[in-house]
């Protein structure tokens, strides 16, 4: 995996690149103060999502247990996946069994985690990208540069050029609402036609076994209601404990997100109805090293995230390298933290280093993760993963640190030592040590241990 260090001098390299982001983001931060402005509670409702999602991740084997048996009662049927293969595996079997050959998608950053696209196309199977920004990178064969907006880094331009030669569409404008009707013309043919729908979720509800997704195009409910099966692809983490918490979440994600009181479309569906929506429903929850991140009782914080992109668009390092740079599905200062804990630090070690410690991601974090203390905590084991194979120095480093802690192993040292010396004390100093000990008084001259060590002298009185 190329390092943020060397995709960054890349990207900043681009100026366009910089501009288009810059603009996105300056705009989104505006918008995102006046939202939270409206809140005298905000603080209070930051640590209330906070704390509702430092619980579940306490007790995520008892609501993982729970959502699964509401999700079984309501009509639903559940499927575990413990890595990426096996969560596409799984989602390949389920759509080649409705003999579909296409499928529409909704946005959903755990597929993209899985890359479940490039699963499906191998095995026969086209997807469709519904979400605007989603089919932009899609038909670009780009890849995301921001959790929310993944086409933040394409201007009207580059979209408009990008239509003309997918989409076969003629003299087409750069306006918005244009843009805006050519692509909801090609996606009416497929909803209207597609047997499978598949979508990720913001949440699940582990007393009801309801699935919530939260969006502004109403792409995401046409895939999720026309269809005939619905795959629904979750995170284990994506729980909340109960229908209430939603008061919380309803008021933390739109406002940091989209910067919005309430987002356009709200779509909660829970199991199977006989004659409305989908009659099959299929969720995957998808671990793929999630576990392993809840072990680290530091890292785990990362867990907690909603997805709404705050802190990428308050981190001055993303807005001036982009997504890309971060070579993760997850860029910003969460992918710096979740990344390495989910890929590995071999994969991703460089990430933790995407920072400059600022502090900004973590005021604007709506469930209170504290990035900066997670990134601190990543590169203490980045060094300590470096070191894994010692060098004589490290070697001898922790060899007197275990020496150190204990002063029986400290005194005994003490007598080798003054034993061991006497071959290289010259008239009251050590001037040169051999072998790798010689950088030791290459520069410097050591005192001999003395006759007698202070404690010998004070057993004696």
């Amino acid at each position: 995996m190329t390092t943020f260090q060397e995709s960054a001098h890349i990207a900043l390299q681009d100026t366009q690149l910089r501009h288009n982001i810059g603009n996105a983001t300056r705009a989104i931060r505006a918008k995102r103060n006046d939202a939270v402005a409206e809140l005298p509670d905000w603080e209070e409702l930051r640590e209330a999502g906070r704390a509702l999602k430092e619980r579940v991740l306490r007790h995520l084997d008892h609501y993982l247990v729970q959502f699964e048996e509401a999700v079984t009662a309501s009509g639903g049927q559940v499927h575990w996946a413990r890595d990426a293969a096996e969560a596409n595996r799984v989602v390949v079997e389920l759509v080649k069994a409705t003999g579909a050959d296409e499928v529409v998608k909704s946005k959903s950053l755990t597929t993209e985690e899985t890359k479940l696209n490039e699963a499906l196309e191998e095995n026969g199977i086209r997807p469709w990208e519904t979400d605007l920004a989603q089919l932009i990178i899609q038909l670009a064969h780009d890849t995301p540069s921001h959790v929310l907006v993944p086409a933040i880094h394409k201007n009207r331009a580059e979209i408009r050029e990008l239509f003309e030669r997918e989409l076969g569409i003629e003299n087409l404008s750069d306006e918005p609402a244009e843009l805006a009707e050519a692509a909801r013309r090609h996606l009416r043919a497929k909803f209207l036609s597609a047997r499978v729908g598949i979508s990720g979720g913001n949440f699940g509800v582990a007393e009801t076994g309801t699935i919530a997704l939260f969006e502004s195009e109403g792409n995401g409910r046409m895939c999720t209601t026309l269809p005939e099966t619905l795959i629904t692809v979750l995170g284990i983490e994506k729980l909340i404990p109960t229908w209430q918490d939603f008061e919380v979440y309803l008021q933390l994600l739109p406002r940091s997100s989209t910067a919005e009181r309430m987002n356009p479309y709200n779509s909660f569906w829970t199991g199977v109805h006989e004659g409305d929506g989908p009659q099959e429903f299929h969720l995957v929850l998808v671990d793929n090293g999630r576990t392993n991140v809840l072990a680290d009782e530091i890292g785990r914080q990362a867990l907690g995230c909603i997805r709404c992109s705050a802190c990428m668009n308050f981190c001055p390092v993303y807005e001036r390298t982009g997504g890309h740079a971060y070579n993760s599905v997850y860029p910003g200062p969460i992918g710096a933290i979740l990344t390495p804990q989910l890929e590995g630090l071999d994969r991703a070690g460089s990430l933790p280093y995407a920072s400059r410690l600022c502090g900004a991601c973590y005021d604007v974090c709506p469930v209170k993760i504290n990035i900066p203390q997670v990134l601190v905590h990543l590169r203490h084991q980045v060094v300590k993963h470096e070191r894994a194979t010692l060098d004589p120095e490290q070697a001898a480093m922790r060899a007197m640190a275990k020496v150190f802690s204990s002063r029986r192993r400290y005194e005994v040292a003490q007598r080798l030592a003054r034993a061991g010396q006497w071959p290289f004390a010259r008239r009251g100093v050590i001037q040169h040590l051999p072998g790798g000990l010689s950088g030791w008084t290459a520069t410097r001259d050591i005192r001999p241990l003395p006759k007698q060590a202070f404690r010998d002298w004070w057993r004696q009185r």
